[in-house]
């Protein structure tokens, strides 16, 4: 039975170590970046965003080193790419106390919030509790946590979900591992969803009609992208995005962008060192 006040991914966390030109090289693939945003004083980070219909992307970078961004500040001394995914809570209370009745010891709730820049001129608060799974409970190597939105106007602007790509949802998050199998039954624990078979490789949906996570070895994951397009890839963890396109022809006019069977995929190279491939609904 799929756990109580998860409600399937929220978005996926990119860290990146020069969070502007992150943000420009992201543009430049054809993405709407929103403006830059700054972490309450605790958290000690910096943000844009890649908003879709129900889902987003991050970019994250630390803009002050705190206890609060230890682990983020760990990952980026050893590379940039997807750090951990967030899944969409109702309560982030009520999400953290069945974490506690499952024996495991969640990080938070924390609040926190950012200012944003409207489209009309002025500023509104974008407002978040959120809570963590324990940083080892990290399947294939990618974190996990939760995020409730109280104030959902000022993170889904309309303005800012049109892109030039036509990328309009997250399909999977694609994580590299050497053994899929246990990767994927360790995040079905977790979150209670099935773990399902297909072949080497291995899916958890998220929850809802939210993006799945695919679980795949070095062997499957060159099958899947040519060497072109996974140049500057991880070799373990979280690796590669797959986004909704409302027309592939968009996504062809990538500068870079790489025709691989039904998908269109760009570089990591390009992409703080994440495959971004882009497939049509």
């Amino acid at each position: 039975m799929p756990m109580p006040h998860i409600l399937g991914a929220d978005h996926v966390v990119v860290t990146v170590r020069d969070l502007d030109a992150s943000a420009a090289a992201w543009a430049k693939l054809g993405f709407t970046v929103s403006p830059r945003g700054t972490h309450s004083p605790h958290l000690g980070t910096g943000n844009y965003t890649i908003m879709f219909q129900d889902d987003y992307l991050e970019l994250l970078g630390v803009l002050t080193p705190t206890d609060q961004n230890k682990p983020t500040q760990d990952f980026l001394a050893a590379r940039e790419g997807i750090e951990r995914t967030a899944f969409t809570t109702d309560s982030a209370a009520g999400g953290a106390a069945e974490l506690k009745k499952r024996g495991l010891e969640p990080l938070g709730p924390v609040h926190f919030g950012r200012p944003v820049d409207l489209p009309g001129g002025g500023t509104g608060e974008a407002k978040f509790n959120v809570f963590r799974w324990p940083l080892l409970e990290n399947p294939g190597g990618m974190r996990i946590f939760a995020c409730e939105h109280l104030s959902r106007h000022t993170v889904w602007i309309p303005e800012l979900m049109v892109h030039a790509n036509g990328a309009k949802a997250i399909a999977r998050i694609e994580i590299l591992t050497a053994d899929p199998k246990a990767a994927a039954e360790h995040m079905s624990r977790l979150i209670d969803e099935p773990a399902i078979a297909d072949g080497a490789v291995w899916k958890v949906p998220s929850g809802g009609r939210r993006a799945d996570f695919v679980f795949l070895d070095a062997a499957a994951f060159a099958a899947r992208y040519p060497d072109a397009v996974r140049a500057g890839a991880t070799t373990s963890g979280a690796a590669a995005l797959v986004l909704v396109t409302d027309d592939l022809a968009k996504a062809k006019a990538i500068p870079g962008a790489v025709t691989t069977g039904s998908a269109v995929s760009i570089p990591a190279s390009a992409a703080n060192g994440v495959v971004v491939s882009f497939v049509a609904r």
